[in-house]
C-alpha cells in the first residue's frame, strides 16, 4: 500500500472547525482510494496557547487537546503527528516519522504547512496546495520566503484561474495547476432544511491576514465587502445569520450589522470542532457570503471549501463572484452576486423553488467536489497511485 504524507494545520487553528474539515478531508479523501494517509503538523512553541490565549507549555496547551480530540474523532491518532522542529509532541517518535517519510511516495502540502526539512527531503513528490490564492502570489512576489513554496514539484491552487487571462494573480513563473475543494461525500450527506431558508455562514471579519499592497494597489479583506452589503436582510424577508469571528475592537462594525438586521453568533460556540460545525452548516436553509477582496478584485476563481459543505449538504449557495462562475455552472444550487441587487435576486431565486436548488447544491457537490474525482486527477497528473 502506497503512503502519503499530508502536511497541514489542526493544532495552530485550533477550534477552527471549518480548517480542520479542510486538512481532515485530504486525509480522509486519500485513505478512501487506498493509502496510508499520515497527518503530520508542526507547532511552534510560541504558538501554543490555553483557553484564554496565554502562552503555555505544549502539555498544557489547548493546541495539544484538539489535536488529540480531533484526530481521535477520526480514528487517525495512529497516524497524526505533532512535532517542534522534531521535538516529540504527540504522536510517533521522530526517528518513526522519518522512517514513514522514506516510505511515503506523495507529500500533500498544505499552504505549504510542513516545513521539517529531514521530512521533506525523504519525500520524492511534493505537492505544494495553495489555499489562498492572491495573497501566496503576492507575498512570494515581494520576497516573502515564509510562504515555503521552494523545493516543492508540483503547485496547485484553489484559485482556478490564476494564470488564465482576465486575473491579475501573478503567477511569478510557477505552473499553478487548477484543484478544487476536495469533499468526502460521505461525511456530508443531504440533511433536512428549515423553511423559509436562513441563510447563514463561517466567517472571519478581518482573516489572520492583513491587507496586501502590490505595485500601488491595495487589496481588501472580507470586512470591506461585507460592509458593501450590510443592507440585505432590510431587503428581503429572510433571516440572516454569520457564526462570526470579529474582534471586539470592531464593535462598530458589530453594531452595523445587527442594526440592519443581521443576527451574529460566536464561531466557536457552534463550529469549533468539525462536529459542530457539520451540524451548524447542515442545520442552515442556504448559505450567503461574500469573498476576501482579494479574491474578488484579482477575479481569482476561488471558491470556498466551506460553501463546497454546503452544497454537499444540500444547501443552495449565493456566494460573491470571485470569477468562479467561468468555471462552475451557476443558476442552479449555486447563484453568483456582484451587488446588492444580485444578492436580493438570489435569495428570491433560492426560496421559490427551493427543492430544485437544494436537490442541484447536492448535484454540483457530487460532479465538482467529490474527494474521488479531485484526489483522483490530482494523483493520476503526479503519477502516484495506491
Amino acid at each position: 500500500m502506497t503512503s502519503v504524507v499530508v502536511g497541514g494545520p489542526l493544532a495552530n487553528k485550533a477550534y477552527n472547525g471549518g480548517i480542520a474539515w479542510n486538512v481532515i478531508s485530504y486525509v480522509l479523501g486519500l485513505k478512501k482510494l487506498g493509502f496510508r494517509v499520515y497527518l503530520v503538523e508542526e507547532m511552534a512553541a510560541e504558538n501554543c496557547v490555553d483557553r484564554n490565549g496565554s502562552i503555555v507549555s505544549f502539555d498544557a496547551s489547548e493546541n495539544l487537546a484538539y489535536f488529540h480530540a480531533i484526530t481521535e474523532a477520526f480514528g487517525l491518532s495512529d497516524a497524526a503527528l505533532l512535532y517542534d522542529g522534531g521535538a516529540q509532541v504527540y504522536g510517533s517518535s521522530p526517528d518513526e516519522l522519518r522512517m514513514r517519510a522514506e516510505e511515503a511516495a506523495l507529500l500533500i502540502n498544505i499552504s505549504g504547512h510542513l516545513a521539517l526539512g529531514w521530512v521533506f527531503g525523504r519525500i520524492p513528490c511534493k505537492v505544494y496546495i495553495d489555499e489562498d490564492p492572491g495573497f501566496t502570489q503576492f507575498w512570494q512576489a515581494s520576497g516573502d520566503s515564509g510562504i515555503h513554496l521552494v523545493g516543492h514539484d508540483f503547485y496547485y491552487t484553489v484559485g482556478e484561474n490564476v494564470g488564465e487571462p482576465g486575473c491579475s494573480v501573478p503567477t511569478n513563473g510557477i505552473p499553478w495547476r487548477p484543484i478544487r475543494q476536495p469533499v468526502v461525500l460521505d461525511e456530508w450527506p443531504v440533511a433536512p432544511s428549515p423553511r423559509p431558508p436562513r441563510f447563514t455562514t463561517v466567517a472571519s471579519w478581518r482573516g489572520p491576514y492583513g491587507q496586501v499592497e502590490y505595485e500601488g494597489q491595495r487589496f481588501g479583506l472580507k470586512v470591506h465587502e461585507f460592509r458593501k452589503f450590510v443592507a440585505l436582510p432590510e431587503r428581503t424577508s429572510f433571516s440572516f445569520e454569520i457564526a462570526l469571528d470579529i474582534h471586539p475592537d470592531d464593535h462598530r462594525d458589530l453594531a452595523l450589522l445587527r442594526n440592519h438586521g443581521w443576527r451574529v453568533i460566536e464561531p466557536g460556540t457552534v463550529a469549533g470542532d468539525p462536529q459542530g460545525y457539520r451540524r451548524y452548516v447542515q442545520g442552515s436553509g442556504a448559505e450567503f457570503s461574500v469573498a476576501q477582496g482579494i479574491y474578488v478584485d484579482t477575479g481569482s476563481g476561488w471558491f470556498s471549501d466551506r460553501s463546497a459543505r454546503y452544497l454537499a449538504s444540500g444547501k443552495p449557495v449565493l456566494l460573491q463572484d470571485t470569477g468562479f462562475s467561468r468555471n462552475l455552472p451557476t443558476g442552479q444550487g449555486l447563484l453568483a452576486f456582484c451587488d446588492l441587487d444580485d444578492a436580493v435576486a438570489g435569495t428570491e431565486r433560492i426560496a421559490s423553488d427551493y427543492d430544485q436548488h437544494s436537490r442541484a447544491a447536492r448535484a454540483l457537490a457530487e460532479e465538482y467536489f467529490d474527494s474521488d474525482k479531485v484526489l483522483g486527477r490530482l494523483l493520476e497528473a503526479v503519477g502516484v497511485s495506491p
